[in-house]
């Protein structure tokens, strides 16, 4: 089920190599298999966001932060590899997909949000480079780090599947090595009891770890939508981050409790022998991370446009996400990115009962093109989801956060757990209550028009 049926043959690089789709109105080559999925997944794993994101886990036992770890970790990846899935049978890209549920011009609410926390996340990515860069250096080298890495970000955009294959080849060898020696210098530390402490904040923490593989659910169709076979998409979006998500934020954790009171992830990991060698590996690897998010946002935008050329949009993403960098705070930047990414949650719990279960309940294919008819309810579940996540976790932004009942949730539970269950169970409710009313099976997604 592809987005516009095309004749045209799929771009193709000098060499020969099957290279994306320059618009949406192209066919999407199914280039990618299991291991080009788990390089990419496992090198987006691989992040130095995640150490520093273990200094906002709250204070717990070692044993139960890295608990919430595992457990964040595995769920926000399982989620994910279904979003992959998904990209893998339809052959169309994530915000695409929002066309099954809201209709075309209803897709543009996610779109434009989707639009935000890709540029957002970007701009994240070239700080944290410019950080850790200047952190091995010199703070007046900061903003070479930061451009330059901007402009290595933007030129892999413009060829993502060779940069996936690049990624498979050589990156993330290259950083589990460093990763391995990094692992192995902390543990040669003296670290406190692993049960010193306890529990409260345990649902926080896991919201916290889930965050980050959420974060790419509305990315992943993006990428999988070139994948041999759904299984194969599945797998390595899976397999692949919850593997690197577990050691990054791990490695962070246990190198903030081997450090000295007071240090930040960034000198914890740095204060260890030849951390430089391996941490500036991680430093480069890191690139791929803003690449990923700059061609989302193409990917995004042509679902406005259809006709848009990516690359453009890449390239004027690419420039304005590393004027950004230079400009504002890290810290407060990225609590908006989170309250950002809390409407993604419940989106998705949305989509994927549609998808995985409404839709095979009726036998239905899921309406891709540009005349999709969306249905005004999905909205409900959605918007139903959000309030839940909110309440018991309403982030970090000030504002935002005063706006929500002074109700303090039991430290155990989880935002995310809670948004899933609330769209997930209404919309299957509402699924329900519609095919009654009508007393027919409700084809909400019917077979897709060729795309105009």
């Amino acid at each position: 089920m592809s987005v516009g049926a095309s004749t045209l043959d799929p771009p193709r690089r000098p060499s020969g190599r099957v290279e994306a789709p320059l618009t949406l109105h192209e066919p999407a080559p199914k280039a990618l298999g299991l291991a080009d999925q788990l390089g990419l997944w496992g090198s987006l794993g691989i992040t130095l966001t995640l150490p520093i994101a273990a200094a906002f886990l709250p204070r717990m036992s070692l044993l139960a932060t890295l608990t919430a770890v595992v457990v964040g970790s595995v769920a926000g990846s399982l989620l994910l590899g279904f979003a992959a899935q998904a990209g893998a049978e339809t052959g169309a890209p994530a915000m695409v997909l929002m066309r099954g549920l809201f209709g075309l011009r209803g897709s543009y609410l996610p779109t434009a949000l989707n639009i935000a926390q890709c540029v957002g996340w970007t701009t994240v990515e070239v700080l944290v480079i410019g950080q850790f860069g200047a952190a091995l250096t010199t703070h007046s080298l900061r903003w070479v780090f930061l451009i330059g890495a901007g402009i290595i970000a933007t030129l892999l955009a413009l060829r993502p599947l060779g940069a996936v294959r690049l990624l498979r080849k050589y990156a993330v060898w290259l950083a589990l090595a460093a990763t391995i020696y990094l692992f192995i210098q902390v543990l040669r530390r003296p670290l406190p009891s692993f049960t010193h402490g306890g529990w409260s904040g345990f649902g926080t923490a896991v919201d916290l770890v889930i965050a980050l593989p959420v974060s790419w659910i509305p990315l992943a169709a993006d990428y999988s939508r070139h994948s041999k076979t759904p299984r194969a998409a599945f797998i390595g979006a899976f397999a692949g981050f919850a593997t690197t998500c577990t050691i990054y934020f791990a490695l962070g954790v246990l190198a903030l409790a081997a450090a000295l009171p007071g240090s930040d992830p960034a000198t914890a990991l740095l204060d260890v022998p030849l951390a430089g060698i391996a941490v500036l590996v991680l430093v480069v690897d890191e690139v791929d991370e803003a690449f990923a998010n700059l061609y989302s946002t193409a990917m995004s935008a042509q679902n406005i446009v259809p006709g848009l050329d990516r690359r453009w949009v890449a390239g004027g993403v690419g420039v304005g996400a590393t004027v950004l960098g230079l400009l504002i705070d890290l810290t407060q930047y990225e609590s908006y990115l989170y309250l950002i990414g809390s409407v993604f949650v419940p989106l998705f719990g949305v989509f994927a009962m549609r998808y995985f279960v409404l839709q095979r309940a009726t036998r239905g294919s899921w309406d891709v093109s540009a005349s999709a008819r969306g249905r005004w309810w999905s909205a409900l579940p959605w918007l139903a989801g959000f309030i839940s996540y909110q309440l018991v976790n309403p982030g970090a932004v000030s504002w935002w956060k005063g706006i929500w009942p002074a109700w303090t949730a039991p430290s155990w539970l989880s935002a995310t757990l809670v948004a899933l269950i609330v769209s997930a169970g209404s919309t299957l409710l509402l699924g329900w209550i519609a095919r009654l009313v009508k007393g027919a099976p409700d084809r909400s997604a019917s077979e897709p028009a060729a795309e105009r």
